[in-house]
């Protein structure tokens, strides 16, 4: 029975590396700028991983085949240095390896995470609560009024607690249930959450930032491709969870314009 669970283990580990040499569930096309070198580490990172754990198995299958079933008199063998120098070997083998990532994935990072955003990027305010994303658009003045989170109110649809009577940079914002931006531009997202733990995440810019409650996070990108993206929640957040996503509009710089004065023409 040892010797078939041996050769179960390898042909399970086998099995287990074909979809992801062959790329099966593979990511999404890239839209922006940065993806490359993100798609590249991650690569990196399910080679590495993979290779390791090919060897783990093959390795337990080895032990098992060979230990399995020992002779009646035969005489147990320590290994070197006992249990306490098998732990430092995993220690500094997974350590070592943990390391590497981090230093290859700083320059796929830094990118998106390291390095400030343009001076001219597009400012976009983005609210998750729940269980809808809505956007915030500065207007000809370029400038946010700030948010009064006692004048939050579904009902009144004011979902960034905004006071156009007293707040002169208030006036011309703009808020959308969906968000359109130009192709090659900067775009930077300044992101809070008004309840729970939410997140943003959109494949196709290799973008998913969690909203962290009593946090403003920011992070910018540049999308290279006109198109219809969606816009999911990946942190549970509640029972509707499910169903809590938006669109993302990738235009020409010419439509984007006449989408952004259709919403002002709306407010």
């Amino acid at each position: 029975m040892g010797k078939l669970f041996a050769v179960t283990i390898v042909v399970i580990a086998i099995v287990s590396a074909i979809p992801i040499i062959q790329h099966t569930w593979w990511l999404a096309p890239d839209i922006s700028t940065h993806g490359g070198p993100i798609d590249e580490q991650t690569s990196e990172t399910m080679a590495e991983a993979g290779i390791s754990f090919l060897a783990s198995q093959l390795i337990l299958a080895l032990f098992i085949w060979k230990f399995s079933n020992p002779a009646p008199n035969a005489k147990l063998k320590d290994f070197p240095g006992g249990a306490k120098a098998m732990v430092w070997a995993a220690f500094l083998l997974v350590g070592t390896e943990v390391l590497a990532l981090g230093v290859f994935g700083v320059k796929a990072w830094s990118a998106v995470y390291l390095s400030p955003p343009a001076a001219d990027a597009l400012p976009v305010q983005v609210q998750a609560g729940q269980f809808a994303f809505y956007f915030r658009y500065p207007g000809p003045d370029g400038k946010f009024g700030p948010i009064h989170p006692d004048q939050l109110s579904e009902a009144n649809q004011n979902f960034f607690g905004i006071d156009t009577t007293h707040d002169q940079d208030s006036k011309d914002d703009i808020v959308t249930a969906e968000m359109a931006i130009p192709v090659n531009r900067e775009i930077h997202l300044l992101m809070h959450s008004k309840d729970v733990g939410h997140s943003f995440f959109v494949p196709e810019l290799r973008i998913q930032q969690d909203f962290v409650p009593g946090l403003d996070l920011s992070v910018h990108f540049t999308a290279t491709k006109i198109g219809k993206y969606e816009i999911v929640c990946t942190q549970l957040c509640g029972l509707g969870h499910y169903n809590m996503k938006a669109y993302l509009d990738v235009y020409s710089q010419e439509d984007y314009d006449s989408w952004l004065k259709k919403q002002a023409a709306l407010q």
